[in-house]
């Protein structure tokens, strides 16, 4: 999305987008309009600190946005490129809106594929009238469907992506956690296989914070920050055992009235489980926003995409012994694999 060159990146952007556009229609064309249109609001992050108008508030997290991107770089050995080096505000909470769909007996989701991001299990849309719109589309067709508002994305390394306004007003563990994830994207991504990606980039994304929070020598936020991610974890759990009773129903030979009955009693559990969980830990837990809408297959798989993966890749770090520069090489070996050897590999334990 940024670079330091506004003018000539558009160029460059819109040479990319647009081929895409002649490819792939309507759908990417509001992608290529959405992106400009970020693209023409990027600032230099040193400029925007420095200008007197500027919000102190806003000056203080670009102030911490910039030492975690300089930590990214120097300890992380993530891209050392313009990303995260310019500002844009878009003034709106969310950058996109994401549509995954899947179908009404499937816990997979439904597959898109685009020239550059290769096949995802989503669909972007930069106005949420137009999320809606497709989301509703997809329903009709008997779909279950998840809409989310999302605060940040990655280009895949394509152009240098910038810090949104939508991203400020976190903390600056979730703004650290937020770059270190998108940063691995442009690292490695492998086409079509959005699960060993999106956990990739987790597991850098949370080593990467235990790193820069010992660092600064803040012992009791990293204490906080292991304690959400197990609990995370716990509830990681419920959902994974959700998915697999679900999908062991979808795969047998019972009606379909049985089926959503069924359906209806394994969501109803998982949602029973979570506040048994929640009420444990004092009224709070994560994924609280998530589990106060609807569930459903979709939102199941938005979930899943980001963890299936997770703890195969964490067992490679460990074997690395914490060497970041030889797991990305044990990963890109990994990711020269057919993804079904990969899936083996890494995801099917989970």
């Amino acid at each position: 999305m940024n670079s330091s060159s506004i003018v000539g990146a558009a160029r460059t952007s819109i040479v990319v987008l647009m081929t895409a556009v002649l490819i792939s229609g309507c759908y990417l064309m509001q992608a290529a309009g959405g992106q400009f249109s970020i693209m023409v609001k990027r600032r230099p992050i040193g400029d925007v600190i420095a200008n007197p108008a500027t919000e102190p508030a806003v000056r203080e997290q670009l102030e911490s946005v910039s030492l975690i991107r300089e930590f990214a770089s120097r300890e992380l050995r993530l891209p050392d490129n313009g990303s995260y080096r310019e500002y844009a505000d878009i003034a709106r909470h969310y950058v996109v809106w994401n549509v995954v769909a899947a179908p009404e007996f499937s816990v997979e989701p439904r597959q898109w594929c685009f020239p550059i991001a290769g096949c995802v299990a989503y669909r972007g849309y930069f106005k949420e009238q137009k999320a809606m719109a497709f989301a509703a589309r997809q329903r009709a067709r008997g779909d279950d469907v998840s809409t989310e508002g999302v605060a940040a994305y990655s280009t895949l390394g394509h152009f240098d992506d910038p810090i949104l306004s939508s991203m400020l007003g976190w903390s600056d563990v979730q703004l650290a956690s937020v770059v270190f994830h998108e940063l691995t994207h442009q690292l490695l991504y492998v086409p079509n296989d959005s699960a060993f990606n999106e956990a990739l980039a987790t597991v850098v994304e949370q080593d990467g914070v235990r790193r820069w929070l010992q660092a600064q020598g803040r012992v009791h936020d990293l204490a906080a920050y292991d304690l959400q991610e197990s609990r995370y974890a716990r509830v990681q759990e419920l959902v994974r055992r959700g998915r697999s009773e679900l999908n062991e129903l979808y795969r047998s030979n019972v009606s379909p009235e049985l089926k959503r009955d069924r359906k209806a009693q394994v969501f109803g559990r998982l949602r029973a489980s979570y506040d048994e969980l929640k009420a444990g830990w004092g009224g709070t837990a994560p994924l609280g926003a998530w589990f106060s809408r609807e569930l459903n297959n979709a939102r199941l798989a938005s979930v899943a995409t980001y963890q299936q993966c997770v703890p195969g890749l964490v067992r490679e770090l460990d074997k690395a012994q914490g060497d970041l520069p030889k797991f990305y090489a044990r990963v890109r070996d990994l990711a020269r694999l057919p993804i079904d050897r990969r899936q083996k590999l890494i995801c099917d334990s989970v």
